[in-house]
């Protein structure tokens, strides 16, 4: 017997029949977080949601959108600090991922949020737009 035994077996066996009890327990967490676990294609989804939004121009341009419900290029690009070029070039990428949509008018084109995932988000970093 090692000196790191109990004698008698019952602290050790306490300890097991605890151990179990946590593993049971995990065991439903494992299985509550396993469910919750989103599709591979939703998962894809929202890394692409994240990966737009991590850049601090398209981000610029999403919250301006935001707070203006609709604007064409040229004032969105004064809105946000950006050369028309720059704002374009956001835009197209933004448009491509299907987070904003555009609207002809006459010979403007004017961009309003698509996504309603990205429009919620939205709500939380910069609270309720000025206009829907």
């Amino acid at each position: 017997m090692h000196l790191t035994e109990p004698p008698d077996g019952t602290a050790e066996d306490a300890a097991r029949a605890a151990q179990r009890h946590r593993a049971l327990d995990e065991d439903h967490k494992v299985c509550d977080a396993i469910a919750a676990r989103p599709d591979d294609d939703t998962m894809h989804a929202w890394v692409t949601r994240f990966a737009l939004l991590a850049d601090p121009t398209r981000l610029t341009l999403l919250l301006c959108i935001h707070a203006a419900s609709e604007i064409c290029v040229s004032d969105l690009a004064v809105a946000a600090g950006l050369k028309d070029t720059t704002t374009s070039q956001a835009l197209r990428l933004l448009r491509a991922q299907g987070l904003v949509a555009t609207r002809r008018d006459g010979r403007v084109v004017r961009y309003r949020l698509a996504d309603e995932t990205v429009h919620a988000l939205l709500h939380q970093v910069a609270g309720e737009p000025a206009r829907i």
